[in-house]
């Protein structure tokens, strides 16, 4: 089994994520299904995650990210490898077993309106888990514990009896944050939390997220299309693509030098707010769409769009290894090596 890089020296991660994959089996036949394939839709990725860091996943759309994500939730059982949290491998554990753990591990989901039940108030949204999990000995305790969430994500308590539709979408992802919150969880995977909000909106979440994080002691998987949204809360940051880690690094190093040619034509599609720097930047356009997981390129998943790929790129996968201190990259054409 690989090995879970760049973090796995530092003491006692709070979650170790080695050699995992999540393969979908392609049937055809209606009757008598025969497998002819598989969607390699996470392939092979370890990182490990610190305890009250925050670790920014990033990539195209279509390169496994969540599909990652739920299988760290145990959301969905991965095909292999392990999900290490806190010493004990989720992936390993019965469906009963698992409830143990449901308390420390929860989620932010993307779209605030449609994770929300709009049949429930935002009142009864939050207080499900606090109930599911015997946090309130009566139900003065846990309307007090409601209201105290509300408060704590922004909101004012007497909007408990409000349904998800009388809020704002701001609003409502701050029900999302609350509920996730409400089991008093040590580790928290966020799949896209901002994406669907408007941009002045955007911020505010992500400094609540950051009030709280500081407050409670969390620790955050934060998923993400957008490097611009993990640069201002992450501590270290991979890059993935189809399926596979293509760079992991320190975010400020990440940001400063990087090293993939992927993790730079990303970079290069961010815009800067200054024109004159803006119009002077190189930009680093990739060719052609993501592969299919189902048939991913042989070699380095990357040398179908890579503007540095050679013929060796075709038929070595690079493994990911240490190109500098606290930096790891995927790559044949960087690092020790190097061709």
């Amino acid at each position: 089994m690989t090995t879970a890089p760049a973090l796995l020296d530092q003491d006692a991660p709070l979650l170790q994520i080695d050699g995992l994959r999540k393969h979908f089996p392609v049937t055809e036949g209606l009757v008598f299904k025969r497998r002819v394939g598989d969607v390699k839709a996470v392939d092979g990725v370890s990182f490990s995650i610190r305890r009250g860091e925050t670790f920014g996943l990033v990539g195209e759309s279509g390169s496994g990210k969540s599909t990652l994500g739920k299988c760290i939730l145990q959301l969905m059982r991965p095909t292999a490898g392990e999900v290490r949290f806190d010493g004990v491998d989720l992936a390993s554990l019965s469906a009963s077993e698992l409830r143990a753990t449901r308390r420390r591990v929860n989620a932010i989901f993307q779209d605030p309106y449609s994770s929300l039940s709009p049949r429930m108030t935002a009142g009864g949204i939050i207080a499900e888990p606090v109930s599911a999990h015997g946090l309130a000995p009566n139900k003065a305790a846990l309307r007090e514990r409601v209201q105290e969430l509300l408060g704590s994500v922004g909101l004012n308590p007497s909007m408990a009896d409000r349904f998800p539709h009388e809020f704002s979408g701001g609003q409502r992802q701050r029900i999302g944050i609350a509920r996730a919150i409400a089991a008093d969880p040590d580790f928290i995977v966020a799949d896209e939390p901002v994406s669907a909000l408007d941009v002045s909106i955007q911020a505010q979440i992500i400094n609540l997220m950051r009030e709280l994080q500081e407050r409670l002691g969390l620790t955050y998987l934060i998923i993400a299309h957008d490097l611009s949204v993990v640069r201002h809360i992450s501590d270290h940051v991979a890059v993935m693509y189809l399926g596979k880690i293509m760079e992991i690094a320190s975010c400020d190093d990440l940001y400063a030098n990087p090293q993939h040619p992927y993790t730079g034509a990303l970079l290069s599609a961010v815009p800067v707010p200054d024109p004159a720097v803006e119009s002077k930047r190189e930009r680093i356009v990739l060719e052609g769409d993501i592969p299919s997981p189902q048939n991913p390129p042989s070699g380095c998943v990357f040398h179908t769009r890579c503007p540095i790929a050679v013929d060796e790129c075709r038929v070595t996968a690079p493994p990911l290894q240490r190109t500098a201190d606290d930096h790891w990259t995927a790559c044949l054409r960087v690092g020790p090596g190097a061709i």
